[in-house]
């Protein structure tokens, strides 16, 4: 299967769909929540982005549903070209697909010895590969220690630097047995993933267009419109968690003058939702997603 869809009843349940609303899923991915989504609707619409190439053999045959081929953040100006905005919801599911995860070409993951690129979209310029062998050890140690949320990032890229001086470093596979040796005794693939995952953000600019999207969503979802969005990573969730509580993404609370907080949204999950047991004895990859939904006010 291209992808395994996590939290999928309790995501779509969120959105509250209307039989004849208009929903954006910005990850369309294997198509999983967007089938779903059709499968609630009537005559409303459902518009998709991927910017992943490989996503597109997923997309749905139905006049109700559009796939663009774009990165979510460019979400203003689609919605625009088709005249579809207000809509009624915006679903979020951020993070790595299986299918980039299980590509051992497209070198997302530690399993499979491949050139080291991570991009979610072929047409990226810049790949793992030119992080890794170009960028200077602060800009390095940088992305390790806020991507990655590595403690020992000065360290990594003093060493990564010190390797790549005597010759390129090409592959996963020769990253990690460079950084192995520095992982904690028992927790080497831990440690690799998080390298991976500080790689992927910067690679992808994952964060900065998380936080564009975010910050258009007020003016992209009707009143009672909700936001759904199913997070990966703290750096992820730290922001959904700080724009529907607070309005913004630094989770600073501003007020009227009669005290009320300025805020666009009335958050419908005061804690975020998880996993079940069962979910997870399905699919493990879901371990760490975490589902917060938020309603427009």
């Amino acid at each position: 299967m291209y992808h395994i869809p996590a939290l999928l009843n309790e995501s779509i349940d969120g959105l509250a769909i209307k039989p004849d609303g208009t929903y954006i899923d910005v990850t369309f991915g294997g198509g999983g929540h967007s089938q779903a989504i059709l499968n609630r609707l009537n005559k409303g619409q459902l518009i998709a982005f991927d910017r992943d190439e490989d996503a597109l053999i997923n997309a749905i045959k139905d006049e109700r549903f559009t796939l663009i081929h774009a990165n979510y953040k460019h979400i203003i100006s689609y919605m625009k070209f088709f005249n579809l905005f207000p809509v009624d919801g915006i679903l979020a599911d951020l993070g790595v697909s299986s299918h980039q995860f299980d590509t051992n070409t497209r070198g997302f993951s530690a399993r499979f010895p491949a050139r080291l690129d991570a991009r979610m979209s072929k047409t990226t310029e810049q790949t793992a590969w030119s992080v890794i062998n170009y960028y200077e050890e602060g800009n390095l140690m940088k992305i390790f220690k806020e991507y990655g949320e590595l403690s020992d990032a000065r360290r990594l890229a003093a060493r990564i630097v010190i390797e790549r001086n005597k010759k390129t470093i090409d592959t996963t596979t020769e990253l990690f047995e460079i950084i192995r040796t520095l992982a904690e005794w028992g927790k080497e693939n831990k440690y690799i993933a998080q390298v991976m995952q500080a790689l992927r953000i910067e690679v992808n600019n994952e964060i900065n267009d998380l936080a564009d999207l975010l910050n258009h969503v007020p003016l992209i979802l009707k009143p009672n419109g909700r936001l759904v969005v199913i997070s990966y990573h703290s750096l992820e969730d730290r922001l959904v968690k700080n724009i529907m509580k607070t309005g913004n993404l630094e989770g600073a609370i501003s007020k009227d003058f009669y005290g009320n907080v300025n805020n666009s949204f009335n958050v419908l999950s005061r804690k975020p939702v998880v996993p079940t047991e069962n979910e997870l004895k399905l699919n493990g990859r879901a371990r760490s997603a975490k589902l917060r939904i938020a309603e427009k006010i």
